[in-house]
């Protein structure tokens, strides 16, 4: 047992303990409130951070923006005046000239290349500048290199069109105590694409664009394949596809043996507030291969005007005519049978006014091009394509002008025969906003491109090949047969594509 003096001496030497303690658990918050104070500022410095980098993207971004707002807007076609197609090595990726690859720039340590000092002063003014965002100002410049150009004949147009792929570099900056850097790479492009891809197409965004009744159906046949043992096309109930900006209305027991292609979606009641996909009214009605929804609306080239013009003089046709009333001038021919004429451009571009084949009078037209004002056929009048061993290989191109008439294309009292069932050797272009109507026949066959036209499918029977119109209406029971084959024999430029988009900070 310790004696008081033991006792006391421990007490003695434990004074100042608490003190100590104190004075160590001070140590001990101090530290804590040092390390929540370095977090929170640690916090604010990245919050920071992450708004200066979000802003410099965003001064990049806008950098590209304005840049491919000018290619779309303001960029002059290569192959214009002054600025030839040859200024161009287009076997190269990237595109070069003068033996450099081709860059546009407004970004000073980046040098611009490019054949037109036009192009380039325009470019560089639109691909630099400077943005207010919260405070700061922040700067954008930006490059394109040109990685690959092509040049194609349009389809419907007759236009050489050029399609490009360019790379941008886009730098945004804020400067200042905290400066940020923003890198943005992005790739716009063109493609190349067919243009033939629908048995049947209403340009227009309405209800009704595309109407079928009357128990019209569609199904698919292709052209490069040998004829069945009737001497008809071998047809098969798919692939009869058909599409619309707007929507398809459907009436009786009408069949679309394929699928229907529309930016638009849902069925039910069409109305101009509220277009849809699909309006069926008739239990029978079917898209057996159901909708598509495209991703936007699609637009197609508008053929440009006959050239040279067709006259608006009548040129009638009847029963035994003669080939004088045809007034055709050398080097193209013309030959008499009887009750039918033939037509030979040899070449050349025959240029017709308003044609009128009537009392069963057959027009026969042999590979070439015509440029006609309209055409129309009454009391049972047929138009005949040509083809080995009657007349030489080629198409029938038939430029329609369409001048001061209503209806450039009639032939509700006649019909149409392509014996050879390829319907790229009778094309029919026409653009502009009158109504065609087209009949249908045995050996009616043919590719009709009026992108602004209304379309009316007449005289029931079977037609093979394509239509496009601004609106098409099939509603006496037209059976209507999509060449496949068509896919691969017509082409335009796509609509412009953002393929690829990263980014980078420093």
């Amino acid at each position: 047992m310790p004696t008081q003096r033991e006792t006391a001496v421990r007490g003695h030497n434990e004074e100042g303990v608490a003190l100590i303690m104190t004075m160590l658990l001070m140590l001990v918050l101090s530290a804590v409130a040092v390390s929540l104070i370095f977090l929170a500022n640690t916090e604010t410095f990245s919050s920071m951070n992450y708004r200066l980098m979000s802003q410099a993207r965003y001064g990049a971004e806008s950098g590209v923006h304005r840049s491919m707002n000018y290619l779309f807007n303001g960029y002059p076609t290569p192959g214009g005046p002054g600025d030839p197609l040859t200024n161009y090595d287009m076997t190269k990726s990237p595109v070069t000239y003068n033996g450099q690859p081709i860059v546009l720039s407004g970004d000073p340590n980046v040098a611009s290349n490019y054949p037109l000092l036009a192009v380039k002063t325009a470019f560089a003014l639109a691909a630099a500048g400077n943005l207010s965002v919260g405070g700061y100002n922040v700067n954008y410049t930006t490059s394109a290199q040109l990685m690959s150009m092509q040049t194609f004949t349009a389809y419907g147009s007759g236009v050489v069109a050029v399609i490009q792929t360019w790379a941008f570099t886009s730098n945004g900056n804020i400067g200042g105590a905290r400066p940020a850097q923003v890198q943005v790479f992005a790739t716009l492009e063109q493609e190349k694409v067919p243009i033939n891809t629908f048995g049947v197409f209403a340009t227009n965004a309405s209800c009704g664009a595309l109407t079928f009744g009357g128990g019209e159906v569609t199904d698919s046949y292709d052209s490069t394949s040998a004829l069945g043992a009737n001497g008809l096309p071998v047809l098969a109930n798919n692939t009869g596809d058909v599409g619309s900006n707007g929507n398809l209305t459907m009436n009786g027991d009408a069949t679309v043996n394929g699928t229907l292609n529309t930016p638009r979606s849902g069925a039910g009641k069409c109305t101009a507030g509220n277009v849809d996909a699909l309006t069926t009214n008739g239990k029978q009605a079917t898209v057996t291969q159901g909708v598509i929804q495209l991703p936007q609306a699609l637009d197609y080239p508008v053929p440009p005007p006959p050239n040279p013009m067709p006259p608006t003089s009548a040129v009638s046709l009847p029963a035994n005519a003669t080939c004088a009333a045809l007034g055709l001038a050398a080097p193209a021919t013309c030959s008499v049978a009887a009750g039918s004429i033939t037509i030979n451009p040899n070449g050349s571009t025959v240029v017709l006014g308003d044609i009128s084949l009537s009392g069963g009078e057959t027009l026969h037209l042999q590979a070439g091009t015509y440029n006609v004002n309209s055409v129309k056929l009454v009391g049972n009048s047929t138009v005949v394509i040509d083809q080995p061993p009657v007349g030489p290989t080629g198409s029938v191109t038939m430029n329609v002008a369409g001048q001061g008439t209503t209806t450039p294309l009639d032939f509700t009292g006649g019909t149409i025969q392509n014996g050879s069932y390829k319907p790229e050797n009778f094309q029919i272009l026409y653009g502009g906003t009158g109504t065609l109507k087209v009949s249908g026949g045995a050996a009616s066959s043919a590719m009709v491109f009026a992108p602004n036209a209304d379309v009316q499918l007449v005289g029931g029977s079977d037609f093979y090949g394509e239509i496009l119109g601004a609106t098409v209406s099939d509603t006496g029971g037209t059976h209507f047969h999509y060449d496949r084959s068509l896919k691969k024999k017509g082409f335009a430029p796509s609509n412009h594509m953002l393929s690829a988009f990263t980014w980078r900070k420093y």
